[in-house]
């Protein structure tokens, strides 16, 4: 079977490539397993190929000694690997004279005598990776050496090359990537053969792939401090292994209190013998940590430049001898924006300075400055000076940004994917800063990743892609992802994001409930995505209208309840590794937002006179204690190896940086009065009857929308409250004529006989006698129309309860233009999923002069409108940014013949918007029209590319706000 994979800047097309993953996927034999996205070539069964391991044989495997220290390392790390698996430890020779009949042979190509002995006698061709970057094949051969019956061959075009089809082979017999860092276990076999037709070939699509450590106290540095002092090579050399069983390459180390140079000096010597290239973090220049700089002046070029220089200087001298890619430029002082006088002309003589140490360091040792590898990134206001006319010399990589919040800012144009140096992309899943600081928790879905990262390789933004993992764990999952996407984005179209979850959860935790696992990863990351814990807070989340906060806190409930389930159901040597990958997330993010529910119920029951609103308060209380219980938890897991992990404080911000602990909530208490007292709270309404010059009405009743409507009646004495219920018309039902309280409420069901409901619009009341002479009449208003036409006769969505909402994908129709269409990500988004235009292009489209245009995409959909007269449209959109300088992000809309609207989702950008849209992961954008009743198709085009729609709602009139806009709308059987 074949898998190739080349570095190269054109795409396959992601039809063609599916094909052959199917048909890859047919090879496969029922006892194979699987890597993630890999075809499998190990089996259980004998079958041909090569013995790795039997009841008689245990492979031997082979690496020369001339090869890389590196790699023989990593051979070393098979070589356990093959005993956690098979409880047997394989020999590990250089000489083939010590090999059994049947062996692993690993080597790089131009190091190893091994491998360099099979392409003389032809039984090895290397052709299709030598000279490639990080390439690496895996073949079956026979009789490779006469001693030798057959062998797996693991050649690389380089060190790392070949050190990743060692880790390929680990991962195929089962060694987790996070076996260590997540307490991931083994499945032991006692079998374990290689396919005899296995032929693979693997290179990267992105050259540099790799994480930051940042935000790094207090929980990782915490817990660095307990188990390694500091951080040094002890540390390091876990954090490399991770990053090459993932098949990374690149590290930005942790920064905030820290030197990796300095720390440690084994830390750069022992990163290049592992083959990780080093790199300085974004405002950190020419191979100096920042903590590095004390008792030399200040940070300022235009005063201290003699300072700066040399302080540059020494470090490109010591990090002289290993493979990194030195930062350029510089920021102001602790990663803040330099000063407000600074300007292009001085950031350039930066860079002149530092390209002319660069050259002085290295051409002596037979380098050109152009040769080393070289990053500016384009961070912050770093971006302005280069859109203001800053230039740097083409060979000098650009990293593009994030705005701290995973919507990248830019990504290169045409004529800038001409420059030498290529470009890549600065993510971030971990964030300090405004509007708020994100850094306790898992809150970016693989979905949003995968738009963002889609982009970035479309735009070939795939010299490097790094992304800010803070404390490393717990984003244990979108690091995989983010780094699986990096090594090859084309085997990992939108199509395969779910099963990439389910992929992930099947390697971890084996097939029985890797559905069930990646479903709970999806759903607490997306509801994280709406909102982080950060953020939330008591009005995040509306009491009042479409059940909004009553859905999710079910949703989370359910959510929780599946996740303790799978807990006692999976095996007993599993249950650590789940409860960091996947419990304890679950039930972190649903506590902490199950108590901003409690504590805005406490608040407005308060508001109320309720007493019920006590029993909330104690809720907050506890689960408050739950939040802390679930940390000591995770701090006890396989016997407190990761106390100090998650203990970052996420409760109780005032502003945007967080907390030094945990703060409880405030909680308001409600005390009750001697006698027996009447308060009635009406659904979608803040006041509570009696409140003086409020008029108090439940939402209008309409023949498609909600059909039940709630009036409580509470008590807010200690003695039992009686009281009578009546409706001022035969057409209006309450579910009790009367009722007794003795403690806290009781709800009364309000809804409509539509049969004895004469047509038009009809107001009545619901009067409520409690003891007092004074009762509380409550409106009731339900429109009938003139022809009540069952739900399976109308076209589209129903206008319902004075709107209609629907999600993007739910299109009753769609038009191509010239291949380009919209497509649904699926899991996109805060509710179900998005729709955007694929395949990515750079040039807009031509704007529709009239609603039977066909310039551009389209996509359709049908509704029913019971009345007339103006609408608005408003659709939630990713808060993506338009990647390219010289244009918005538009799209155009029309109903029926009517001429279309431009609108563009960033018409109004400002700082405060975008606060905005990041707070709730959507940006809004709105139209007018007006409309007859009756049956209409709205017509969306797209314009710009990267417009990524997740929602649209049509206020008829009577909308309410919430957080995340109404539940879809019925629809009717005509679509």
């Amino acid at each position: 079977m074949l898998r190739v994979h080349v570095f190269i800047k054109t795409t396959y097309l992601l039809k063609r490539f599916a094909m052959c993953w199917l048909i890859a996927l047919s090879l496969l034999t029922s006892n194979a397993v699987l890597a993630l996205g890999d075809a499998g070539y190990i089996s259980f069964k004998a079958n041909g190929g090569v013995r790795l391991a039997d009841e008689e044989h245990l492979a031997s495997l082979l690496v020369d000694t001339n090869d890389y220290k590196g790699l023989q390392r990593a051979a070393a790390d098979l070589q356990t690997d093959m005993q956690r698996v098979t409880g047997k430890l394989p020999t590990l020779h250089s000489q083939l004279k010590d090999a059994g009949r049947h062996a692993v042979i690993i080597g790089s190509v131009g190091r190893s005598g091994l491998i360099q002995l099979l392409v003389e006698q032809n039984k090895l061709n290397v052709a299709d990776i030598e000279g490639q970057w990080e390439a690496y094949k895996l073949v079956v051969v026979d009789k490779p050496f006469p001693n030798i019956e057959k062998a797996l061959v693991i050649a690389g075009s380089d060190m790392r090359g070949a050190i990743f089809g060692v880790y390929d082979l680990s991962q195929q017999i089962g060694v987790s990537p996070w076996y260590w860092w997540a307490d991931v276990p083994v499945q032991p076999q006692s079998k374990l053969y290689v396919r005899g037709d296995t032929h693979i070939v693997e290179q990267p699509k992105v050259q540099y792939r790799g994480i930051f450590l940042n935000d790094e106290a207090p929980a990782l540095t915490n817990w660095v401090h307990a188990n390694y002092g500091n951080y040094n090579s002890q540390f390091y050399t876990q954090v490399f292994e991770l990053l090459l069983r993932l098949k990374a390459n690149f590290l930005w180390p942790a920064m905030w209190n820290n030197s990796f140079s300095v720390d440690d000096p084994l830390n750069p010597v022992l990163a290049n013998e592992y083959g990780i290239v080093m790199s300085t973090s974004h405002h950190e220049p020419m191979m100096r940590a920042h903590k590095e700089w004390h008792g030399m002046g200040r940070w300022d070029f235009t005063t201290n430049a003699d300072a700066l220089k040399q302080f540059w200087r020494e470090g490109v001298e010591r990090n002289s001898p290993y493979e990194n890619i030195i930062t350029m430029a510089m920021r102001g002082d602790g990663d803040e924006a330099m000063s407000e006088d600074a300007n292009v002309e001085l950031l350039e003589q930066i860079v002149e300075a530092q390209r002319n140490i660069i050259a002085e360091v290295f051409e002596p040792k037979g380098k050109q400055v152009t040769e080393v590898p070289q990053v500016w990134c384009l961070y912050k206001e770093v971006q302005d000076y280069y859109e203001k006319g800053m230039r740097v010399p083409d060979d000098i990589t650009l990293l593009w940004a994030d705005d701290n919040w995973g919507n990248i800012r830019r990504l290169p144009t045409a004529e800038e994917r001409k420059r030498s140096g290529g470009a890549g992309v600065y993510y971030h899943f971990d964030y300090v800063g405004g509007p708020r600081s994100y850094r306790w928790i898992n809150t970016t879905p693989l979905a949003k990743i995968w738009e963002q990262m889609h982009l970035a390789y479309k735009y070939e933004a795939n010299k490097i892609w790094i992304v800010n993992v803070g404390d490393l764990k717990p984003m244990e999952a979108p690091i995989e992802y983010f780094l699986e996407m990096a090594w090859n984005p084309e085997q990992w179209p939108k199509e395969r994001i779910t099963q990439f979850a389910e992929l992930w959860a099947e390697r971890e935790f084996g097939p029985t409930y890797a559905k069930e696992i990646a479903q709970l990863v999806q759903d607490y990351t997306q509801h994280n995505g709406r909102r982080k814990p950060e953020l939330q807070e008591a009005k995040t989340y509306s009491l009042l209208n479409y059940d909004e906060a009553a859905r999710i806190e079910q949703q989370l409930t359910d959510m929780e309840s599946r996740a303790e389930t799978l807990f006692n159901k999976i095996p007993a040597n599993q249950r650590d590794a789940y409860y960091q990958l996947v419990m304890h997330p679950v039930l972190a993010s649903a506590t902490v937002t199950k108590m901003y529910i409690a504590q805005a119920r406490n608040r407005l029951y308060a508001k109320q006179g309720r007493p019920i609103a006590n029993s909330y308060g104690q809720q907050v209380k506890e689960l408050f204690e739950k939040d802390a219980a679930l940390t000591k938890r995770y701090h006890s897991i396989n016997n407190g190896k990761w106390n100090h992990f998650m203990s970052q404080p996420h409760i109780g911000y005032t502003h945007w940086n967080n907390p030094e602990d945990n703060i409880m909530p405030v909680v308001s208490v409600v005390s009750k009065g001697n006698n027996a007292d009447m308060g009635v709270a009406v659904e979608g309404m803040e006041p509570a009857w009696p409140t003086q010059d409020v008029a108090f009405a439940l939402p209008t009743f309409t023949p498609y929308g909600k059909q039940t409507k709630i009036l409580t009646v509470f008590n807010k004495g200690v003695k039992p409250l009686k009281f009578s219920v009546s409706s001022g018309a035969a057409w209006l039902k309450v579910s009790a004529s009367s009722g007794e309280i003795t403690h806290q409420e009781m709800q009364i069901q309000v809804s409509i006989d539509w049969a004895k409901l004469p047509l038009g619009i009809h107001e009545s009341n619901v009067t409520i006698k409690g003891p007092s002479w004074v009762a509380a009449n409550i409106k009731v208003t339900a429109n009938k129309p003139a022809k009540v036409i069952p739900l399976k006769k109308l076209t589209g969505f129903v206008e319902a309860d004075g709107y209609i909402s629907f999600d993007a994908a739910a299109t009753t129709h769609s038009k191509a233009v010239d291949g380009f269409e919209w497509q649904e990500i699926p899991a996109h988004g805060r509710t179900h999923s998005s729709m955007s235009v694929y395949p990515i292009r750079d040039a807009s489209f031509a704007a529709p002069a009239n609603a039977s245009a066909n310039t551009a995409p389209q996509m359709h959909y049908s509704i029913t409108l019971l009345t007339a007269g103006e609408v608005t449209v408003e659709g939630l959109f990713a808060p993506t940014w338009p990647i390219h300088p010289e244009r918005g992000l538009r799209y155009a809309i029309a109903f029926d013949d009517q001429p279309p609207q431009i609108v563009d989702v960033l018409a109004g950008n400002s700082h405060k918007v975008w606060q905005e849209s990041v707070r709730t992961g959507v940006r809004r954008a709105s139209s007018k029209h007006t409309l007859t009743a009756g049956t209409h198709t709205m017509k969306v085009w797209a314009i710009d590319p990267a417009v990524t729609v997740q929602k649209w709602i049509i206020d008829t009139g009577e909308l309410k706000p919430s957080y995340l806009g109404p539940t879809p709308s019925p629809r009717g059987g005509k679509h």
